[in-house]
């Protein structure tokens, strides 16, 4: 195998990992989704911060068991939670 065939196996691998965090964030993105209006039909805040906190601690703690940086985890988890919350509180606005 020469270099360019070692890159672009490579690049493939991670173009399907890429792939498949599209369709997995889609898919948590569904069932928050759901959530939101569940919560906006009960009128239940957007935001539950001690369920987003212990979640935090629990996925940084599953970082540092991947080797992967908990900082990073914790910024890349957040920006989702900030988008998840932003879906609920539209869901509220539009049930309310």
């Amino acid at each position: 195998m020469d270099e360019d065939s070692v890159l672009a196996g490579y690049r493939q691998s991670i173009d399907n990992i890429d792939a498949a965090m599209i369709h997995i964030l889609a898919e948590r993105f569904r069932i928050t989704q759901a959530v939101g209006a569940y919560k906006a039909a009960h009128q239940l805040p957007a935001s539950d911060p001690s369920r987003e906190e212990r979640q935090i601690t629990r996925l940084r703690a599953l970082a540092v068991d991947a080797k992967l940086d908990p900082e990073f985890s914790e910024k890349f988890l957040r920006f989702i939670i900030q988008e998840v919350i932003r879906h609920h509180e539209q869901a509220a606005e539009a049930k309310g």
